[in-house]
């Protein structure tokens, strides 16, 4: 639940915000919530696995992050790249920034799975062609929560995440 003082950091009719501001969420809006980061699975995807990492409060630019939420930032994505390697098989996974469309101007990161057969065209920049597609096409809402859940529960634990860089 979110208190008064956080939702001073809010704006109302901003999706991210409002998604925020929610008393309860699905998995799929929540896979992984720090006091920085709300974790959300892409709604308009076809690819099983985009993540997108938004502020818990009303940013538009990096220059605005508070530096404990930059902090945090890092350690959580290698943490959920490592989840999405064991959920998805991926090989490796993407992060981009842009907050460009229209409605989304609320900071956020892509965090997406680029699986080994996937096509040379939907590679690096590629990718978007799995992001924004029709209705019919997109991943439901139900394997969304099955994945957020397994996902989560995939995470290692800050303390164990330790390997080579």
């Amino acid at each position: 639940m979110i208190t008064p003082a956080a939702s001073r950091d809010l704006v109302p009719g901003c999706f991210p915000c409002d998604q925020q501001a929610s008393a309860e969420r699905p998995p799929r809006e929540a896979v992984v919530e720090t006091g920085h980061w709300r974790v959300a699975h892409a709604f308009d995807t076809s690819l099983a696995g985009w993540l997108v990492l938004l502020p818990t409060r009303h940013v538009t630019s990096f220059a605005t992050v508070a530096p404990e939420a930059a902090e945090e930032l890092g350690g959580l994505v290698r943490r959920l790249s490592v989840a999405l390697e064991a959920v998805t098989g991926c090989v490796k996974t993407y992060l981009m920034q842009f907050s460009e469309a229209e409605g989304f101007s609320h900071l956020h990161l892509h965090l997406v799975p680029r699986m080994a057969d996937q096509p040379e065209n939907a590679r690096g920049p590629g990718v978007f062609t799995y992001l924004g597609v029709d209705q019919t096409a997109r991943i439901p809402e139900r394997t969304r929560d099955e994945l957020a859940l397994a996902i989560r529960a995939a995470m290692p634990d800050v303390r164990t995440c330790d390997g080579v860089a």
